[in-house]
């Protein structure tokens, strides 16, 4: 079953007047009474756009498989500004620019002779290697991935063990942090891809891979900050170097840090076709999901080469829309106003629902349907708990609606 893959339409609306009270004289006609139960409904529109300019609906197009999915996590939301929150012009409403925190996918690409050096059946490079090289070529094309960047990491980096078995090899991606949709990561596996048969490179170092790409994380959003991912794509155990230093348990402790530090790890296993000497199913790899908390790894199989291609870019798909960040920054309140945290309300709507659903405010996410501030004492974001993140995450299309009210609404913890 295919996760659906969601649109975003994101509102922020903002009362300009700093409190009801002051406009007593309210004119015949103006809303008399503030709102604070969330009636305002997210403004945009959830429509589809291709052009991953950031403005209008939060940026969803189709995505070349019958469903929207085009992320614009760094976009903003627009609206017209019009209704109120309150009475009259002192509680007027606006309507404020903001986006979804930037996501940010590291690859860590698999290129050792087992994905397709041809020299046993089940190292077939047309069964393996070229349906997974054309589904992640498609993906980091695909305006669907609008508005993600992502950079690509090679392994082994070299069939030299001192190089190969240094994480220090891979702290330099060979296609850096580049905003999706771009060309560069085809090319980049185009020029990894060997010219023939013998020029392979052995061995499979993924605990120094996983090291070095999470050193390249911590130190890149030091200066971007966002929700950062990282996506292993391998066809087998990690192998060539000393065993106690790059094997499952190794890797696993590696990825367990990369969580504890709010990186999660995704894992697409490619196994091998069946055939004489075929190793088994790369069960291991499961181990590797679960520490980075994604659950299990996507398991391809291999010998139709059209099958696996289709079953990656299913993964993909799936992985693109749990990657989605539910952390909404709080734009500045307008006019030069001060933001106040208790004058807050969240609305939500979906395809499934006919009208918006307030969100509860819950700091501690001990409730269903909630959100929290990410600071309650200085909030710079709000933070979708986990049942509603999840919501948010499989929805077809989902729009919030932030409105910042004339009276106090929820109470912060101190």
């Amino acid at each position: 079953m295919r996760l659906p893959t969601m649109a975003i339409a994101l509102s922020l609306v903002a009362a300009v007047g700093a409190a009801c009270s002051e406009n007593p004289g309210a004119e015949d006609g103006a809303d008399a009474s503030p709102s604070s139960a969330g009636g305002g409904a997210a403004s945009g529109s959830g429509a589809a756009s291709t052009s991953g300019s950031g403005s209008g609906t939060g940026g969803y197009s189709d995505n070349g498989f019958g469903q929207a999915g085009n992320l614009n996590p760094g976009g903003s939301a627009s609206g017209t500004g019009a209704g109120s929150t309150g009475a009259g012009d002192a509680c007027a409403t606006k309507t404020s620019e903001a986006g979804f925190q930037q996501v940010y996918l590291a690859f860590a690409f698999d290129v050792s002779a087992s994905m397709g050096s041809n020299d046993v059946e089940w190292r077939s490079k047309a069964l393996k290697w070229d349906p997974v090289v054309a589904a992640t070529k498609q993906f980091f094309l695909d305006t669907a991935s609008t508005g993600f960047k992502a950079s690509l990491t090679f392994f082994p980096g070299s069939s030299e063990r001192r190089v190969m078995c240094s994480s220090e090899t891979y702290t330099t991606p060979s296609v850096p942090m580049t905003l999706l949709p771009s060309p560069a990561f085809g090319e980049a596996i185009d020029d990894v891809t060997p010219p023939d048969d013998r020029s392979w490179r052995i061995g499979t170092p993924t605990a120094y891979a996983m090291e070095g790409i999470l050193e390249f994380i911590q130190a890149e959003r030091q200066q971007n900050p966002g929700k950062y991912a990282i996506v292993l794509v391998t066809d087998g155990y990690p192998e060539q170097c000393r065993d106690a230093t790059d094997s499952i348990d190794a890797v696993v402790e590696r990825v367990g840090a990369a969580r504890d530090s709010e990186i999660s790890t995704f894992v697409i296993g490619v196994d091998s076709p069946p055939g004489p000497g075929s190793p088994p199913s790369l069960t291991n790899l499961h181990q590797i999901a679960e520490a980075g908390g994604t659950g299990e790894a996507f398991m391809l199989d291999t010998g139709n080469a059209a099958e696996t291609s289709a079953a990656f870019t299913e993964a993909i798909e799936a992985i693109r829309g749990a990657a989605v960040s539910c952390t909404i920054p709080i734009p500045p309140a307008p006019d030069g106003r001060n933001f106040d945290k208790k004058k807050v309300v969240v609305t939500y709507t979906s395809t499934e629902t006919s009208a918006p659903t307030t969100l509860d405010y819950d700091q501690a996410c001990a409730t269903e349907n909630a959100w929290r501030y990410d600071e309650p004492l200085n909030p710079t974001a709000i933070v979708l708990c986990n049942d509603t993140c999840a919501a948010v995450q499989a929805q077809f299309e989902v729009s919030l609606g932030v409105d910042f009210t004339c009276e106090d609404v929820i109470e912060v913890p101190l």
